[in-house]
């Protein structure tokens, strides 16, 4: 098969010196501001409001919504710009209001504690809006979590949001710009403490009246949330009718309470509503003053071991055992693991832990990083033959002000801090024999962000991006009567080395790499040209691998090659023409005509002296010719054919091991294999082999399609459409090459395919098989 590779001939990059385009990169530096800023309605809440899924989606916690950017690299656009789709998920309405108890009892000790003459218990109770909600309901998020991947019905991940007033809920996107409340959380641990009376440990236990405060507020806290955590997805074992055993995929969110209770809540997948929640049970933590929770998984020969981390506001932070039953592959810690025990009353604010390889121990460890005022506390985590060894101190000397956000890479364990004061540093680790010593370094923030006041930062999860919640900083010496709020990125890697990652990478998944394509897609955009050396070691990989992800990855830079190509318009679309057509008769009798010919005169003249500088701009905006388009249009044709002719093989060879008699069970067979053998390029010969084993066991029969509208039989000819004998064409299924004649079918994340729905006939195979994820771009079909 000829290389799919476009010629270099006439393109910008490759008429210019190559050296200068890289040098021009090069003094760009890995920090450089992406446009566009996107400004908030509303200001910032939260002591962590910015949040980064896997599924690259940035959700911004505001006083009045959560407001989601999902980056996406767009295919069909030549602009350079970060591409971004804003939605919002609206606050509840009214106020959320916790159930304590009966509504008359409870409005009695109310009124109750309202009148009381002592201060000491007056006071607390009017200033607590939560318990007090008279005083001035709170409204805004306090803080969101991102699931992992694959926690929804379209495999992305879900969106916990916890508001002021203590609402806990998940959302789901099921729709491409839609959310949807799968469940209210607060709602459904209040109806459970109401069926035990308000009791952890057991139900028949006699509880407080609650005319006494203390019993008031005790009901209160254990209802309030503080922070929560998702765990990474685990299986849990379950057993059918017929004795036998069931891999259920499933996924654990723990919540800490204000009196220091773990809730841990496991979820079916994909959660759907109600009826996807497993179990829902409490641990005491004893930690008082809670203020942050995260979770610890660590893995050694093997095994893996989970807990939580829980920090105080006071300064202890410690490692809690979560004994999870029933789920495959994990074990508990025998006991809690105190990470910190001063209480130097010092708030914990954030916590992060991240997975690392020991290089000297030669195993995997776990290092937890904490932001404590202005400091960075720090914990590395290492299983050996005498037990578990635990290695802690802090970073001190970073910021001159409290630290406000702290986030992690999961590439290369890298650490970034910010103040409120704007500065930002990089922590990266490195390893001694036992412990671990941080490098420091200042991330130098370009111009237009630099010496602005920072609310919060988030790395995306392949560390191409920094984004960052940002309002004006000091004006002349004096701070500005109103704030505007804005999200910011910046790059924190060059276009080059997120090329290099991508040829390198182990995911084999460009969707779960989009921030990583999207630096790409910058400089391919921005230079109009494949730059050279990722063109080279790709087409080498492509040919000596064949790895259909790299297949994927050529076709995204031919796509966007050919987007640079095109003309942009110099007027919007929408905007009406101002060109004038009628000529009043007064103008043309006075003399219109000489006018309009001098005008001639001088624009030919114009035109024969500049004609040399209009090819020479022509040139150096690299306009291309019609030979060169067409010729990019055929390649990516190419290798989408290509794409599609290994699913094919891999569709067929599930028809193969599936069925007895390929029947037709939505996958056309007989017009698979006749295009696959039809084919000149296709000189595969497994391919060729399994479609004679399937056309053996076909017997001679066709099982072919038929139109809705005429009956008529619908011939596979193209992979793309089909179309019958009377002019009816229908849309083929990208996934199992059906034609898509239902009322609705999906489309990919970037509209690079469709594919129609499952159906509940379907059997299990054909259902794994429509629910994979695009050919052609890895994004999934929504």
């Amino acid at each position: 098969m000829a290389s799919a590779e476009p010629s270099r001939e006439g393109e910008p990059g490759h008429e210019a010196e190559p050296g200068r385009e890289r040098d021009s990169w090069a003094q760009l530096g890995p920090v450089v501001r992406r446009e566009p800023a996107l400004k908030l309605l509303n200001p910032v809440s939260g002591l962590e409001p910015l949040t980064w899924s896997d599924d690259h989606r940035l959700s911004v916690s505001t006083t009045g919504s959560v407001s989601v950017m999902d980056l996406v690299p767009d295919l069909r656009s030549s602009v350079p710009d970060l591409v971004l789709h804003r939605t919002h998920i609206p606050l509840h309405q009214p106020p959320c209001e916790l159930q304590v108890g009966p509504e008359d009892k409870v409005k009695k000790v109310k009124e109750k504690l309202e009148k009381c003459s002592d201060p000491t218990i007056r006071q607390p109770f009017l200033v607590d809006r939560i318990i007090n909600p008279q005083s001035g309901a709170l409204q805004g998020v306090k803080y969101t979590s991102w699931s992992p991947l694959g926690c929804d019905l379209n495999g992305r991940c879900l969106l916990a949001c916890l508001t002021l007033d203590c609402r806990l809920t998940i959302h789901s996107s099921h729709k491409r710009l839609q959310w949807t409340q799968l469940l209210d959380l607060t709602e459904l641990y209040g109806e459970m403490l109401k069926a035990r009376n308000y009791s952890v440990e057991n139900s028949d236990v006699p509880q407080p009246s609650l005319d006494d405060p203390d019993e008031l507020q005790r009901r209160y806290r254990m209802q309030m949330p503080v922070r929560m955590e998702w765990s990474s997805l685990c299986n849990t074992q379950q057993v059918q009718s017929n004795n036998a055993y069931k891999d259920i995929g499933t996924v654990l969110l723990a919540v800490l309470m204000e009196n220091g209770d773990l809730v841990v809540w496991q979820f079916r997948l994909p959660m759907q509503g109600k009826g996807s929640v497993v179990s829902c049970n409490t641990i005491k933590s004893g930690v008082s003053s809670p203020s942050v929770l995260a979770w610890w998984e660590y893995e050694h020969g093997g095994r893996k071991m989970s807990g939580l981390i829980v920090g105080s506001s006071v300064g202890p932070v410690k490692i809690l055992p979560v004994n999870l039953k029933a789920v495959k592959g994990y074990f508990t810690l025998r006991q809690p693991v105190v990470l910190w025990q001063e209480t130097d009353q010092i708030p914990v604010h954030n916590i992060k832990c991240v997975s690392l390889f020991h290089p000297h121990q030669k195993c995997n460890c776990s290092l937890v990083v904490a932001a404590r005022g202005s400091y960075v506390f720090w914990c590395l985590l290492l299983i050996s033959k005498a037990g578990l060894n635990v290695h802690n101190s802090h970073v001190t000397g970073l910021h001159s002000m409290p630290i406000m956000s702290i986030s992690t890479s999961r590439n290369g364990g890298s650490i970034f801090t910010c103040s409120m004061d704007g500065a930002v540093k990089k922590l990266t680790p490195v390893f001694t024999d036992m412990a671990v010593v941080f490098k420091q370094e200042e991330i130098a923030l370009p111009e237009g962000v630099a010496g602005q006041r920072i609310h919060g930062i988030s790395v995306s999860p392949n560390g191409a991006y920094l984004a960052l919640v940002s309002t004006e900083g000091l004006i002349n010496g004096f701070h500005p009567v109103n704030r505007s709020y804005q999200v910011q990125f910046v790059t924190l890697k060059t276009p080059d080395e997120a090329a290099a990652e991508l040829l390198e990478s182990q995911l084999q998944n460009l969707y779960r790499q989009t921030d990583l394509l999207d630096l790409v897609r910058w400089r391919v955009l921005k230079d109009r040209c494949i730059p050279p050396f990722l063109q080279d070691e790709l087409d080498d990989k492509v040919h000596t691998t064949g790895s259909t992800y790299l297949w994927r990855f050529k076709l995204f830079l031919l796509r966007i090659l050919y987007q640079s190509m095109q003309k942009a318009p110099t007027e919007a679309l929408w905007k009406p023409s101002h060109q004038d057509s009628k000529v009043f008769v007064g103008e043309e009798e006075a003399g219109g005509a000489p006018a309009e010919e001098a005008e001639q005169g001088e624009v030919s003249q114009v035109a024969e002296t500049s004609g040399l500088e209009e090819l020479r701009e022509k040139k150096a905006k690299g306009e291309f010719s019609e030979e060169q388009v067409n010729e990019i249009t055929a390649w990516i044709e190419e290798v989408e054919s290509h794409l599609t002719r290994e699913h094919m093989k891999r569709v067929l060879g599930e028809v193969y091991l599936h069925t007895l008699i390929t029947e037709n069970t939505c996958i056309p067979t007989k017009g698979l294999c006749d295009f696959l053998s039809n084919d000149p390029t296709n000189e595969d010969r497994a391919a060729k082999v399994l479609i004679g084993h399937i056309m053996n066991k076909m017997n001679k029969q066709t099982f072919p399609e038929h139109c809705n509208l005429c009956k008529e039989i619908l011939p596979f000819t193209d992979r793309k459409q089909a179309a019958c004998s009377n002019g009816h064409i229908w849309l083929r299924c990208a996934r199992s090459f059906q034609v898509c004649q239902g009322v609705s079918y999906r489309r990919c994340l970037l509209q690079d395919s469709v594919a129609s729905e499952p159906r509940p006939e379907d059997p299990d195979w054909v259902k794994k098989i429509l629910q994979g994820p695009c050919t052609f771009c890895d994004s999934p079909l929504l």
